[in-house]
């Protein structure tokens, strides 16, 4: 389990969390912290004004390897609390989809977009008109701390965030917020305008150590060749201005975010995510694909376009992921790539990068590209032609 000087030591550094969270937040983080420090299998938790019923804190959700020892659901909690001042702006306001796996990573595991039973009060909810039940559905959203710390106790061991929010900003005041009622109307809502454009870089590079029919493993030559196909990106990014942000998957890829105005629909904004990765393909075939088909991916890095897509999630930053060490999917400075592995960043360890680095992403939402007087470029470019 994490170790409990460790989580004592990060009690000070809670109430120093940086820009990304307010004294009072940091503070509630602390008490969640304290209430913790104990061997109890059951806990009811006091967390902002609302309690939260734990139970089965020492189940291992990852168990030991030969560098970590286990990881608990008490200890899960523990880490979702001292992260929590610089994940929960990143999950506010986002349709969430949980991936549950309630005896840990080695056991069953299944997703969940709807809650069937009644909802602790705290949790905060939007309905939406589901396509494939063709019906209004009713979706959750992480916005406090109370929500982050029930879904430890649900056992959503990845938090999964849609690329769109349910309310307008600056750039996009006077989009509909009328969700319900039929797939036209979600189709013309806020929820339809992503704020990112995303690349999910996968390598296709073996080790040579899987058995037959296993997706690669992670290996350096491949992680090597992922980061540079990610600086090919961001190279034709830079050209037009547009400001890239990067992060490790948690397993054996990047992902690349770049925010966009809200002023175009995920499908147009997919087009313009496959335009340049066409252009990136056409340049690079031997390095890069976008082949669906996995017999030819074979020692090229897939660039997936497709999470441009809505309802489609990618783990958020600070999600852990479903592997052994816990590895977590962290920011990173775009200077840093050709020094970092993704095995660096576990939940042992992300505490200690954060005291030092603090939130890379804190500022996502605040420089939004326009990609619209670029669009019939990308498309030119890439030999792609534009839909209409």
């Amino acid at each position: 389990m994490l170790k409990k000087d460790n989580i004592r030591s990060k009690r000070r550094s809670a109430l120093n969390a940086g820009s990304t969270g307010n004294s009072r937040a940091n503070m509630e983080v602390t008490r969640v912290l304290e209430q913790l420090d104990g061997e109890q299998e059951k806990l009811v938790l006091h967390v902002e004004g609302h309690d939260i019923s734990f139970s089965n804190l020492n189940k291992v959700f990852w168990p030991a390897t030969e560098k970590y020892p286990a990881i608990t659901k008490r200890n899960y909690v523990q880490y979702l609390a001292q992260v929590s001042p610089y994940a929960l702006p990143h999950l506010h306001d986002r349709p969430i989809t949980l991936l549950r796996f309630p005896n840990g990573i080695a056991g069953t595991r299944f997703y969940q977009k709807h809650w069937e039973h009644k909802l602790p009060e705290y949790v905060e909810t939007v309905d939406l008109f589901g396509q494939d039940a063709n019906k209004d559905q009713e979706y959750m959203v992480c916005n406090n701390l109370a929500t982050l710390l029930w879904l430890a106790q649900l056992a959503d061991l990845e938090l999964h965030t849609w690329h769109s929010r349910i309310t307008p900003d600056r750039t996009a005041e006077t989009q509909s917020t009328l969700f319900t009622g039929s797939a036209a109307n979600l189709k013309s809502s806020i929820l339809n305008y992503p704020d990112f454009l995303c690349f999910d870089l996968d390598p296709y590079i073996y080790s040579g150590k899987e058995k037959s029919g296993d997706e690669p493993e992670l290996n350096q030559k491949a992680f090597k060749e992922t980061c540079r196909v990610a600086k090919l990106i961001k190279e034709i990014l830079d050209s037009i201005g547009a400001k890239a942000y990067i992060k490790t998957t948690g397993k054996t890829g990047l992902h690349l975010y770049v925010p966009i105005v809200r002023n175009l629909q995920f499908e147009e904004v997919r087009d313009f995510a496959e335009a340049l990765g066409r252009l990136i393909l056409k340049e690079h075939p031997t390095l890069v694909t976008l082949e669906w088909s996995i017999a030819k991916r074979t020692n090229k890095i897939f660039v997936d376009v497709n999470m441009n897509v809505r309802g489609k999630t990618l783990a958020t930053i600070y999600s852990p992921r479903v592997a052994p060490q816990a590895p977590i999917s962290i920011p990173l400075g775009w200077n840093e790539l050709d020094n970092v592995y993704p095995t660096d960043f576990v939940m042992h360890t992300v505490q200690d990068r954060l005291e030092k680095t603090g939130d890379l992403w804190s500022d996502i939402l605040s420089y939004p590209t326009d990609l619209t007087p670029f669009q019939q470029q990308a498309a030119q470019s890439s030999g792609k032609k534009r839909r209409r």
